[in-house]
Protein backbone atom coordinates (compact mmCIF):
# COMPACT_ATOMS: atom_id res chain seq x y z
CA UNK A 1 0.00 0.00 0.00
CA UNK A 2 2.86 2.29 0.93
CA UNK A 3 4.41 1.03 -2.32
CA UNK A 4 1.35 2.42 -4.26
CA UNK A 5 1.42 6.05 -2.40
CA UNK A 6 4.67 6.47 -3.19
CA UNK A 7 4.74 5.79 -6.98
CA UNK A 8 1.47 8.32 -6.95
CA UNK A 9 3.79 10.71 -4.79
CA UNK A 10 5.78 11.24 -8.22
CA UNK A 11 2.62 11.85 -10.51
CA UNK A 12 0.14 13.32 -8.18
CA UNK A 13 0.18 16.41 -5.46
CA UNK A 14 -0.51 15.30 -1.87
CA UNK A 15 -4.01 16.22 -1.53
CA UNK A 16 -5.14 13.96 -4.69
CA UNK A 17 -3.21 11.14 -3.14
CA UNK A 18 -4.87 11.23 0.04
CA UNK A 19 -8.78 12.06 -1.26
CA UNK A 20 -8.04 8.90 -3.76
CA UNK A 21 -5.76 6.62 -1.83
CA UNK A 22 -7.14 7.44 2.20
CA UNK A 23 -10.71 6.39 1.84
CA UNK A 24 -9.67 2.97 0.01
CA UNK A 25 -7.08 2.25 1.89
CA UNK A 26 -7.76 3.02 5.83
CA UNK A 27 -10.74 0.08 5.72
CA UNK A 28 -8.67 -2.44 4.63
CA UNK A 29 -5.95 -1.45 6.82
CA UNK A 30 -8.49 -1.37 9.91
CA UNK A 31 -9.14 -5.03 8.77
CA UNK A 32 -6.10 -6.00 9.02
CA UNK A 33 -6.04 -4.84 12.53
CA UNK A 34 -3.35 -2.37 12.31
CA UNK A 35 -2.69 0.78 13.80
CA UNK A 36 -4.61 3.74 12.09
CA UNK A 37 -1.93 6.05 13.84
CA UNK A 38 0.92 3.83 12.69
CA UNK A 39 -0.53 3.67 9.49
CA UNK A 40 -1.40 7.75 8.82
CA UNK A 41 2.16 8.85 10.42
CA UNK A 42 4.01 5.74 7.73
CA UNK A 43 1.59 7.28 4.64
CA UNK A 44 2.39 11.29 5.64
CA UNK A 45 6.17 10.33 5.72
CA UNK A 46 6.33 8.25 2.23
CA UNK A 47 3.94 11.33 0.93
CA UNK A 48 6.67 13.95 1.96
CA UNK A 49 8.51 11.90 -1.22
CA UNK A 50 5.87 13.58 -3.53
CA UNK A 51 7.71 17.25 -3.08
CA UNK A 52 10.90 15.69 -4.34
CA UNK A 53 10.43 13.18 -6.63
CA UNK A 54 10.63 14.17 -10.43
CA UNK A 55 8.66 14.96 -12.21
CA UNK A 56 5.96 16.61 -10.43
CA UNK A 57 8.56 17.56 -7.05
CA UNK A 58 7.12 21.01 -6.43
CA UNK A 59 10.27 21.79 -3.94
CA UNK A 60 12.73 20.87 -6.97
CA UNK A 61 10.75 24.24 -8.67
CA UNK A 62 10.99 25.63 -5.32
CA UNK A 63 14.48 25.58 -5.31
CA UNK A 64 14.79 25.96 -9.35
CA UNK A 65 13.63 29.61 -8.76
CA UNK A 66 15.32 30.66 -5.65
CA UNK A 67 18.87 28.95 -6.98
CA UNK A 68 21.32 31.20 -9.32
CA UNK A 69 20.89 30.27 -12.98
CA UNK A 70 24.88 28.35 -12.94
CA UNK A 71 22.97 25.92 -11.11
CA UNK A 72 21.26 22.87 -13.37
CA UNK A 73 17.82 21.55 -12.67
CA UNK A 74 19.66 17.67 -13.13
CA UNK A 75 21.89 19.32 -10.24
CA UNK A 76 18.91 19.90 -7.67
CA UNK A 77 17.36 16.67 -8.56
CA UNK A 78 20.66 14.56 -7.81
CA UNK A 79 20.95 17.00 -4.52
CA UNK A 80 17.61 15.54 -3.57
CA UNK A 81 18.14 11.77 -4.12
CA UNK A 82 20.21 11.07 -0.57
CA UNK A 83 16.99 12.92 0.94
CA UNK A 84 14.69 10.61 -0.53
CA UNK A 85 16.68 7.41 0.51
CA UNK A 86 16.18 8.51 3.66
CA UNK A 87 12.67 8.84 3.46
CA UNK A 88 12.64 5.41 2.80
CA UNK A 89 15.18 4.28 5.31
CA UNK A 90 13.15 5.70 8.07
CA UNK A 91 9.99 4.40 6.53
CA UNK A 92 11.49 0.88 6.80
CA UNK A 93 12.54 1.90 10.47
CA UNK A 94 9.08 2.77 11.64
CA UNK A 95 8.03 -0.74 10.02
CA UNK A 96 10.09 -2.51 11.74
CA UNK A 97 9.69 -0.57 15.02
CA UNK A 98 6.10 0.94 15.15
CA UNK A 99 7.17 2.53 18.71
CA UNK A 100 8.85 5.25 17.28
CA UNK A 101 5.66 5.87 16.05
CA UNK A 102 3.42 5.31 18.61
CA UNK A 103 5.73 6.01 22.02
CA UNK A 104 4.79 9.40 22.16
CA UNK A 105 1.15 9.51 21.56
CA UNK A 106 1.01 6.34 23.90
CA UNK A 107 2.84 7.99 26.85
CA UNK A 108 0.67 11.46 26.28
CA UNK A 109 -2.85 9.76 26.00
CA UNK A 110 -2.41 5.85 26.97
CA UNK A 111 -3.78 3.11 24.16
CA UNK A 112 -3.77 4.93 20.72
CA UNK A 113 -5.85 1.82 19.02
CA UNK A 114 -8.03 4.21 16.99
CA UNK A 115 -5.79 7.37 15.80
CA UNK A 116 -5.35 8.68 19.21
CA UNK A 117 -8.60 7.69 21.27
CA UNK A 118 -8.65 5.62 23.88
Amino acid sequence: MLLIVFILGCFLDWTGIVLLSVPILLPIVQEMGIGLLWFVVLVAVVLQTSFLTPPFGYALFYLRAITPPSIKTMEIVAGVIPFIFLIILMCVLMAIFPGLVTWLPETLYGSVNNLGRS
